[in-house]
């Protein structure tokens, strides 16, 4: 179930960062959510290398929202969750692609939610220009996110896995 799906992550404004695909479980006006299978390869621009990544994770594209959320799963759990705070993502046909704006709010397996990249969001505004309207995008998009999970709204409410395992019953009929 879900068609193969294009993701590209951008430097502002628009500089290829990386890139990797996916199947589009879900689209609303408000998101897209995408299943993102173990074994898969990201292609990494600004590192000029290819990544295996051998994890398995359910992804959130937000389309009026500043920021996307991986989940790490196995075995319907979710063991860690990776969010990149970022222009709203865009899609159109077969691709999202996003504006990384450098921040990010992770939890580790077994660990507490931090925020990391916050120097490489300084070097980065300088760097690529980023306007003070754009970095006040940042910083209010983090605090959003921060509620979102302190109050287990979606997508921290676990809604997710459902729709995984309705899609794994399907499938394996």
């Amino acid at each position: 179930m879900g068609h193969v799906i294009y993701m590209k992550s951008l430097k502002y404004p628009d500089i290829p960062h990386y890139e990797w695909k996916g199947r589009l479980l879900r689209k609303t006006s408000e998101y897209a959510m995408v299943l993102c299978e173990s074994g898969r390869e990201m292609k990494h621009h600004t590192k000029n290398t290819t990544f295996t990544i051998d994890v398995t994770s359910l992804e959130y594209f937000f389309l009026k929202e500043g920021y996307t959320v991986a989940m790490e799963i196995e075995e319907g759990k979710i063991l860690s969750y990776y969010c990149n705070i970022a222009m709203p993502s865009v899609l159109h046909g077969d691709q999202i692609s996003f504006v990384d704006l450098d921040l990010d709010l992770v939890k580790g397996r077994n660990a507490d939610w931090m925020i990391v990249d916050e120097d490489e969001f300084e070097s980065n505004s300088v760097k690529y220009g980023y306007p003070a309207e754009i970095k006040e995008y940042a910083l209010k998009s983090l605090d959003l996110l921060q509620k979102k999970i302190r109050e287990g709204l979606f997508p921290f409410d676990g809604s997710g896995l459902e729709v995984i395992e309705r899609i794994k019953s399907v499938e394996d009929k």
